[in-house]
């Protein structure tokens, strides 16, 4: 349920209002980040313009990941109770659904819950791998170092994510005149060239074929256009939960360029939190379920879990990276090495951790690379768009005299 919480400072009578998405009045004030020196007025948004307020709202949860998670860092290093943390950063956020998940997440620490449940009741906003991120924190008394961590990484996806807008603006515009043309030809040309084809009774190429049937479509049943657009919305729409399906995650580690960075995406992440949970003295194999827990790539999943079963079974944590070194891809040698190296000088934490630097590094490298990647794409579809509609157009045009003298 949303809502409107008019807040009035006391002093100038200045008024601010604030949307929050949650169920009761003092969530509400909580959320909308009530002070002292406000009055406050909290009302229902019900009906149509509920359904307005939600679709017109600011949808940037990633942002306001970055806020909630480097604030929180902040307050936790100066000491401030975890409570208060949270209620300090209502006001960091922008949109209506983080500021209810800060008023309900305040509220079950509270009654005394542990912070891994309390967010992991908004799952739509805290994936898996969050969570056990957080729940690391907690084994290992370090939350705000993960805090931060979480912080920084979804900085740099947000940064990754605005370059490939920025990138992506030149040739979505390019693509979309393109494909104006493409329908503004379907509707005026094509038409003309179908008749006049017809009435020759000759055989047409296949690309002139396939424009023709669009072109008919548009014409006939235009109502069936909407459905690719709505599926290309819906799958980016959706694609944080497609990005963790299986056979997707496969398909990333056959790709050229995307497997290298999926990989190293994910060792990161793990050799990180598992270098963190090994210097706070979790236990090895406690620590190796929890980094399973954080990785977001199931083969990475898999790796930790059976070295976990692999040190159970008495086996040596060297020994177990290596009976497992297959399912870390091309640096998988290289990396029980480092372990070994680990073994011998009782350095393990800083070893993992220079793993997950160099890893980084060349993840930040990639991102500034973006749009150079973006570029040659952008040729090969306006490069295939053209060479199509030419093809199509123009082949016929060159046979027209041999089917005129046919006709005769």
């Amino acid at each position: 349920m949303l809502k409107k919480v008019t807040l009035t400072n006391i002093h100038t009578n200045r008024k601010t209002h604030t949307v929050v998405d949650t169920t009761t009045d003092e969530k509400a004030l909580v959320g909308a980040g009530k002070t002292p020196v406000e009055n406050a007025k909290v009302s229902d948004i019900t009906g149509l313009d509920e359904s307005i307020q939600r679709l017109t709202s600011k949808k940037k949860p990633l942002e306001d990941r970055v806020a909630l998670f480097n604030g929180l860092a902040k307050c936790l290093d100066r000491n401030i109770p975890i409570i208060k943390s949270f209620k300090l950063q209502a006001n960091r956020v922008k949109t209506s659904k983080f500021r209810g998940v800060i008023a309900e997440v305040a509220e079950d620490l509270q009654q005394g819950e542990k912070m891994s449940d309390a967010m992991k009741k908004h799952h739509t906003l805290f994936t898996p791998d969050l969570i056990a991120l957080i729940r690391a924190g907690e084994e290992s008394g370090r939350l705000p170092e993960i805090f931060r961590r979480v912080g920084s990484s979804q900085k740099k996806t947000s940064r990754i994510l605005k370059k490939l807008k920025s990138g992506m603006i030149y040739p979505g515009v390019v693509i979309t005149l393109g494909i104006g043309v493409v329908i503004t030809m379907s509707f005026t040309l094509v038409p003309a060239m179908t008749k006049l084809y017809t009435s020759l009774d000759t055989e047409l190429p296949a690309a002139t074929k396939m424009m023709m049937t669009f072109s008919n479509v548009l014409l006939k049943q235009p109502w069936l256009v909407a459905i690719p657009v709505l599926a290309i919305i819906l799958f980016f729409k959706n694609w944080g939960k497609i990005s963790r399906m299986r056979p997707v995650q496969q398909l990333f580690l056959k790709l050229p360029i995307i497997s290298n960075l999926v990989r190293k995406s994910a060792a990161a992440v793990g050799f990180r939190t598992l270098a963190l949970l090994i210097e706070a003295n979790v236990r090895l194999s406690t620590a190796l379920e929890i980094t399973a827990e954080t990785a977001w790539h199931f083969q990475y999943k898999e790796f930790f879990n059976r070295v976990r079963d692999h040190i159970l079974g008495g086996t040596t944590l060297p020994d177990a990276f290596l009976i497992e070194s297959h399912l870390l891809g091309d640096d998988g040698r290289m990396i029980c090495g480092f372990m070994e190296v680990a073994a011998e000088t009782g350095s393990g934490t800083e070893l993992l951790n220079e793993i997950a630097e160099d890893y980084e590094d060349e993840l930040d490298t990639a991102a500034n690379q973006i749009d150079k990647l973006i570029e040659p794409f952008t040729i090969i579809i306006l490069g295939t768009m053209v060479g199509f509609l030419i093809y199509a157009i123009y082949a016929p045009v060159f046979s027209l005299g041999d089917a005129l003298l046919k006709k005769k």
